[in-house]
């Protein structure tokens, strides 16, 4: 039972009512460099992931065929229009619902914590990493949703299929997470997560979605080669 998950799930939702409420009383100049910092720490933190692979040529080329692959597969544009049904279905009229989801989803489910917290709760029932990602997560996710407005709070449903998968997952075989694949993926990761800090800092627009793929393939390539 992926327990760590569901607490994970419930600060995000809680700090999310947190940025509703606090969203009027948040001045834009404090909202612009606290937004800053979460983009600078964000691009930190996936840089020194990135830096963490074994293979660096698996990488690139994971990289590159998980991109064409999200490309085919309109990955972006398919999250995007989940979120809209969401906005649909409970008739919300935030015009950043949308975005929130979307980029809350990323920033909460791409990560060396949430793979590695995951596989230690399934594999050895420890569930820290993802304990302490909780409480990163519940407060980054206060700004967020004083942006993006309740949409960020629907990231929780994917936290919870995303990592609770990977727990159940690393709990039915353990074998096959190997040092060499978690190191794999932590890489991949933090490529993807630099390219959400670049979006977040306005650098320029990267449709991370559509290059989720490339976790995959890496995988793939380690396991094969």
């Amino acid at each position: 039972m992926p327990i760590a998950t569901l607490i994970n799930a419930l600060a995000i939702i809680l700090g999310t009512l947190v940025g509703v409420l606090l969203r009027r009383n948040f001045p834009d100049r404090i909202r612009s460099i606290v937004y800053q910092g979460i983009g600078l720490s964000v691009l930190v933190i996936g840089l020194d992931m990135a830096l963490k692979f074994d293979n660096i040529i698996f990488v690139v080329f994971a990289m590159l065929l998980g991109g064409i692959t999200g490309e085919l597969l309109q990955l972006e544009k398919r999250m995007s229009d989940l979120g809209n049904w969401f906005k649909a279905r409970i008739r919300s009229k935030d015009a950043g619902f949308t975005d929130g989801f979307v980029t809350a989803s990323l920033i909460f489910c791409i990560g060396s914590m949430a793979i590695l917290g995951a596989i230690d709760e399934g594999i050895r029932g420890d569930r820290t990493i993802l304990l302490t990602k909780s409480i990163l997560d519940g407060f980054i996710s206060i700004p967020l949703a004083s942006t993006y407005g309740i949409g960020v709070m629907l990231s929780a449903l994917p936290i919870i299929i995303y990592q609770g998968s990977i727990t159940i997952a690393a709990s039915q075989s353990q074998a096959f997470f190997t040092p060499v694949i978690i190191t794999q993926i932590t890489s991949v990761g933090g490529i993807l997560i630099m390219g959400i800090g670049i979006t977040l800092l306005d650098f320029k627009k990267i449709n991370v979605t559509n290059l989720l793929p490339s976790i995959g393939y890496v995988v793939l390539f380690t396991v094969l080669f």
